[in-house]
């Protein structure tokens, strides 16, 4: 799996301040509460996102899943890894086919478990090089246990 970095400053998605009124647009990227006050209204045709703090429990947006062309999942600190569950979930159980991105505090040593996990895009933690991110990506090309993606551990698919 390879995995988006995105650049803030040619970012797409846009985001609404949390004391605004969301008018409907294209490319919106919705905090979890804008969304729910938005969800009846929201046009079918117009591609939203959502973003999900690492508190929220994940299979509450089953139903919605099919209308986001974006999740965003949130760390609010490097070491806290609930996000990770989130993508699981996301990946594994509720078969989310869209973006899922990493954002908040992430960090380079934090690639490998993203893409395991499941993430296709990341926001990097100011400060982070993404020359590092991508060389972190490489040191395993492959992973014993499997992953979200491909759950046969590697002997498995050896054999296969």
């Amino acid at each position: 799996m390879t995995i988006r970095f995105i650049d803030r400053a040619a970012d797409t998605w846009q985001t609404v301040p949390d004391d605004a009124l969301v008018v409907p647009a294209a490319n919106l990227l919705l905090t979890l509460a804008q969304w729910e006050s938005v969800r009846e209204s929201w046009p079918q045709h117009l591609p939203v996102g959502v973003r999900v703090p690492n508190t929220v429990d994940i299979e509450t947006l089953a139903d919605d899943l099919p209308r986001f062309v974006l999740v965003a999942l949130e760390f609010p600190k490097w070491v806290d890894g609930r996000a990770y569950s989130q993508a699981h979930v996301l990946r594994h159980r509720l078969r989310y086919a869209g973006e899922l991105r990493a954002t908040g505090d992430v960090v380079v040593d934090m690639m490998l478990q993203l893409t395991r996990t499941g993430f296709d895009a990341v926001a990097l933690r100011e400060g982070q090089q993404q020359a590092s991110a991508e060389r972190a990506l490489r040191f395993f090309p492959a992973f014993y246990q499997g992953d979200v993606l491909e759950p046969r551990p590697l002997f498995g698919r050896q054999a296969a």
